[in-house]
């Protein structure tokens, strides 16, 4: 693929990249006068007529591309541009194979960046929060599951002569129905992100079967991504452990900051809670949202939640290894809707891409790059 080039009859008008590409290559394309994003899928190959191999072989890759083909199909057909209330998901609309590999098109859509969203007032942030949680909400009330929520998947925009910033869904390659999970060696995801359930799915943890996989993956996601767009930050938690997930499979606390009100504090600790049936709905989000109060960065810290019994043990092994505030920080989209890679105190890390390869190793505290 390369500027040009005319692949399925969209004309590629850039050249190609793998920024937060995972496993595909995008660029910009035209086709009929208007402008799109095209994605070419590194993997899963079609075989080739006449193309060396066992006739086994060439069964087991057709079958990987059937599954390929019917997981992105079905969940086309389930989220559709024109269906109510779907205005901020950045849908497909188009997808396909040339030759021996597949291609995806969504609408090329252009935001204006947002440095800094901790900086916005309360009823701004309820805003952002309250759209984003919107096309969550649109997502799972048909039992899809977005699979990689992330700041990278989430294009804040803010229309000309606007008021307010919304948050566009984007990139649902890895969506699948709840319960109904990819394969552990070919599920994609974030380790920053990435649930305690789906964490322990990906390292080949026989105790979590499909069936754990649901709609409270997006959630524990989203508990993280409402404690950064409030904060700047991630929840705090031991510097032994590589990511959040971690962190909770070992029953170690996530510590929202201080500043944040009690109720909010309680709402993010629930949402990122170990269990999957102990987090919220994202209803149930929305409906705590209808509280001004919810969003607001106090300037002196705020109450603690009470905690039972098992909860202070935790929090005090915590406070004895020293639970750090996360060193993840916002990182605004470009003018193409890109983001740039993460920046830490340490300097430019690696982007944190898709997580195909099944067993993980971890990576040293503020790295969490995939192996």
């Amino acid at each position: 693929m390369k500027p040009g080039d005319v692949i399925g009859g969209y004309r590629v008008v850039t050249e190609p990249t793998n920024a937060d590409g995972g496993k595909c290559v995008w660029a910009f394309a035209e086709k009929d006068g208007r402008e799109y994003f095209l994605k070419r899928f590194l993997e899963p190959k079609r075989p080739r007529e006449g193309s060396a191999g066992s006739a086994a072989s060439r069964r087991i890759r057709l079958e990987t591309c059937r599954e390929f083909e019917e997981r992105h199909r079905s969940i086309m057909k389930l989220l559709r541009p024109d269906a109510s209330g779907a205005g901020n998901l950045v849908l497909a609309t188009d997808f396909f194979h040339a030759g021996s590999t597949y291609y995806k098109v969504t609408e090329r859509i252009d935001t204006a960046g947002l440095e800094d969203p901790q900086s916005l007032g309360s009823r701004q942030k309820a805003v952002l929060l309250r759209t984003l949680a919107t096309s969550l909400r649109l997502l799972h009330d048909i039992d899809v599951v977005h699979g990689d929520l992330k700041t990278a998947n989430v294009l804040v925009q803010k229309r000309k002569g606007a008021a307010f910033h919304t948050a566009k869904l984007i990139d649902f390659d890895d969506s699948y129905l709840s319960g109904r999970p990819p394969a552990r060696e070919s599920i994609a995801g974030d380790s920053l992100y990435g649930a305690p359930e789906w964490r322990r799915y990906v390292r080949g943890d026989e105790s979590v079967q499909d069936r754990d996989l649901t709609t409270a993956v997006d959630v524990f996601a989203l508990g993280l991504m409402t404690h950064l767009y409030l904060t700047g930050s991630l929840p705090a938690y031991s510097g032994r452990y590589g990511s959040p997930a971690d962190a909770v499979n070992a029953a170690e606390p996530l510590v929202a900051d201080e500043r944040l009100g009690t109720s909010t504090q309680e709402l993010i600790t629930a949402m990122t809670s170990a269990d999957p049936g102990a987090r919220p709905t994202v209803a149930a989000f929305l409906d705590a949202l209808k509280d001004a109060g919810l969003c607001t960065l106090h300037s002196t810290p705020q109450p603690r939640p009470a905690a039972s019994g098992a909860g202070r043990e935790h929090a005090g092994a915590a406070a004895s290894d020293g639970p750090r505030r996360s060193r993840v920080q916002f990182n605004p989209p470009d003018r193409l809707g890109r983001r740039p890679p993460a920046v830490t105190d340490d300097g430019p890390k690696k982007s944190r891409v898709r997580i195909n390869l099944g067993p993980h190793r971890d990576d040293l505290p503020g790295t969490r790059s995939a192996p």
